[in-house]
């Protein structure tokens, strides 16, 4: 399907709609991130969303930090968000932070205490809570709720001085204690907090709910589609109310469903329980939904991508099942995926007829490349095959190597099990095989018929590493959702390490910037604890979706 031919999201409509109409003369978006933690999946298709529309119909995008709480953020958060968009394929036009209007928002807040609309509130929080009523029960004005405009200039005045302890005082807006929508139940505009920011230091004291933050950034900076999830829209009002009351740019607030995905969770506060209590080994181990723990894994972002475009842009909240991110990465990854052959458990293999010699066989980097290189793969007469290619006594439909049986080594011979060497306890430690000479993939008698094919590696050739297998960190489809603790439901197989595999001598080059298809296997990429001595790879994803086929069987 062309780009034509799809057919437009709702937000899509609504930006052709603006600019056909002449409403704005280009479109400004923004991707707002708190830096209290690591982007995960869902923000990627926030990401691909904001850009993605500012990119198609030549406009641009601010990356703007919500920095209104300096207790949860850190600027190691702020680098991490920069380098997973630009990682994911995108670049902002202007870079932002909430903080850069404090002095605005402040002027901004001043003049909302002289219309009458915000009042100082001595209250406290649970106090505050209590008086809002309910969604069926009008709250109560404040006892504070009649301060006069010069009180309340002064009391916020003084809590800008730092007067006040934390909790002491905050700032309300002066909307409607009987509001149905409870956002605007006389919401709190700022509250004192004595900490350092990251970026501001000890200037102030006193920072801005999001609520106040959010939308009159978005005018500052004169952003045309504000585009938010689903939870906001109760929000909407307020923005508005706020954007409206100030007499500024107009922004407006959109709102598409969140991504959620099934076997993961995606709340930050839990995805920091993870970390801080050490189920993971950190913000990108490549279990967690981190767009760092994917990169690390091996996805790419061009899968991302398409897996952000496939889902689409909704306007009600559902599952997105992993198993279309896997299908994502496994398409992308078979197209520029390097084929390597690795033994995870080896069986070693004598060929008895085979002279006393090495050579190099050729073989294809990329059947689905039309384009491939070819590398050279040293064949000796002593192999590595997997264990599980080899049973002494066979069911009927098992093809692979069995006494008398033959079948062919992948780009090399035929090969046929004479016998079984097995030591005192009875397990089997070598196969006796013989070769058949005119069988190299090739050759004259290549088109012999076997029932299968199997992957190799010569023995003294063999270059060692590390594997990591990941899987899916929950074993239960909605973990968030499920009784008690959601860290009861984690997957206790998530990761399974082979100590030592066996490979081609190929991969002793093997770069950080390249995928691999371990043939057999799954997808593989080198993780970044590599080093000269010990090489370390992580699975990305199996050939085929495994998780499919056992709940088939369980069914």
């Amino acid at each position: 399907m062309t780009e034509e031919e799809k057919s437009l999201n709702f937000l899509e409509e609504i930006v052709e709609e603006d600019l056909a109409s002449g409403k704005y003369k280009s479109i400004l978006t923004r991707f707002p991130p708190e830096p209290n933690g690591y982007l995960h999946i869902g923000h990627s298709k926030s990401i691909v969303l904001n850009f993605g529309l500012a990119n198609k119909y030549g406009g641009k995008t601010n990356l703007r930090f919500d920095d209104t709480n300096p207790v949860t953020e850190d600027v190691e958060y702020v680098d991490s968000i920069k380098e997973d968009i630009r990682w994911l394929g995108f670049e902002w036009s202007n870079e932002f932070y909430a903080s850069d209007y404090f002095e605005q928002l402040y002027r901004f807040a001043e003049d909302l205490i002289r219309k009458g609309l915000a009042y100082v509130d001595d209250s406290s929080a649970e106090q505050i809570a209590e008086m809002k009523g309910t969604p069926t029960v009008p709250g109560k004005d404040s006892p504070y709720r009649s301060r006069t405009v010069e009180e309340n200039l002064q009391f916020f005045r003084g809590m800008r001085a730092g007067n006040y302890k934390d909790g002491e005082k905050v700032l309300r807006a002066k909307v409607d204690m009987a509001a149905p929508n409870m956002q605007l139940r006389d919401p709190i505009m700022y509250r004192i907090k004595h900490a350092s920011h990251h970026r501001t230091g000890d200037a102030w004291c006193i920072y801005p709910m999001y609520d106040f933050a959010h939308g009159q950034s978005d005018s500052i900076e004169k952003i045309t589609h504000s585009v938010c999830t689903l939870e906001f829209v109760s929000h909407r009002p307020l923005y508005d109310w706020f954007i409206e009351k100030l007499e500024i740019f107009p922004s407006h607030q959109y709102e598409f469903a969140r991504l959620n995905l099934n076997y993961t969770v995606m709340s930050k506060r839990k995805l920091l329980q993870l970390v801080n209590e050490g189920h993971v080994s950190g913000w990108d181990d490549p279990r967690m939904p981190t767009i760092s723990g994917l990169r690390r894994r091996g996805y790419t972002p061009e899968s991302i991508r398409m897996f952000a475009e496939r889902i689409g842009v909704q306007k009600r909240d559902n599952l997105i099942d992993v198993s279309l991110l896997e299908f994502c990465v496994r398409e992308h990854l078979n197209r520029i995926a390097l084929r390597r052959m690795v033994v995870f458990d080896p069986l070693k293999v004598v060929l008895t007829n085979y002279p006393d010699q090495e050579e190099l066989l050729r073989s294809e980097d990329n059947p689905e490349d039309a384009e491939t290189s070819y590398r050279d793969m040293p064949f000796s007469g002593e192999l590595y095959i997997e264990r599980e290619d080899f049973m002494e006594n066979p069911p009927k439909k098992f093809f692979r190597l069995s006494p008398g049986q033959k079948v062919r080594l992948k780009s090399a011979y035929i090969i046929q099990c004479d016998e079984v060497v097995k030591d005192a306890a009875g397990n089997v430690t070598e196969l006796r095989c013989s070769y058949l000479p005119e069988s190299k993939s090739g050759g004259a008698q290549s088109n012999i018929k076997v029932q299968a094919t199997i992957h190799w590696v010569s023995i003294p050739h063999a270059v060692t590493f590390e594997v990591k297998q990941y899987d899916r960190l929950f074993r239960v489809e909605d973990p968030a959702n499920e009784e008690g603790d959601f860290k009861a439901y984690i997957n206790p197989d998530s990761l399974q390490v082979v100590p030592v595999a066996y490979a081609e001598p190929a991969l002793r080059h093997a770069k950080f910037d390249k995928h691999y298809q371990f043939l057999r296997k799954g997808y593989f990429y080198l993780d970044k604890d590599s080093s000269e001595d010990k090489m370390i790879f992580n699975r990305t994803t199996t050939l085929r979706d495994t998780w499919a086929r056992e709940q088939k069987k369980g069914g």
